[in-house]
């Protein structure tokens, strides 16, 4: 399978997952997710479903929502097959994404107070200032 036929069939899944989530999953611990990758093997026997939620914030919630949408994997994949025409439809295995929590605190490292700005620095005799112990 060509990179360009699994990444659409990627891309696919992902929209396809958000969609029966937001629509079909009564499960309120499922409430503002956000599928935010889909990684399949090219033989599709397998595909990693990364999900985010805001309403996960701790660590607890997160793994909690994780075992949730393993234990409706089948649920899910049944539903994505009845979407689409492909011979196989992979089996789905769902990880947290914390992309968006370190992403989050990166910007506050660099908004926030303990970020260094420039005019706390020493000026270094590369940057053409003198260093005075």
């Amino acid at each position: 399978m060509t990179p360009e036929r699994l990444g659409r069939i990627e891309a696919f899944i992902r929209a396809e997952l958000a969609a029966i989530v937001h629509k079909e999953m009564r499960d309120p611990r499922a409430m503002l997710l956000s599928v935010t990758d889909v990684r399949a093997r090219a033989d599709l026997g397998m595909a990693d479903v990364y999900v985010s939620s805001m309403a996960a914030a701790t660590a607890a919630a997160q793994a909690e929502l994780v075992r949730v949408l393993n234990r409706a994997a089948g649920f899910l994949r049944k539903r994505v097959a009845a979407r689409q025409a492909l011979r196989a439809t992979p089996r789905l295995r769902f990880h947290y994404d914390d992309r968006v929590e370190r992403g989050r605190d990166a910007l506050a490292l660099v908004d926030g107070e303990q970020a260094v700005s420039a005019a706390d620095r020493p000026r270094s005799v590369a940057a053409g200032g003198a260093h005075e112990p």
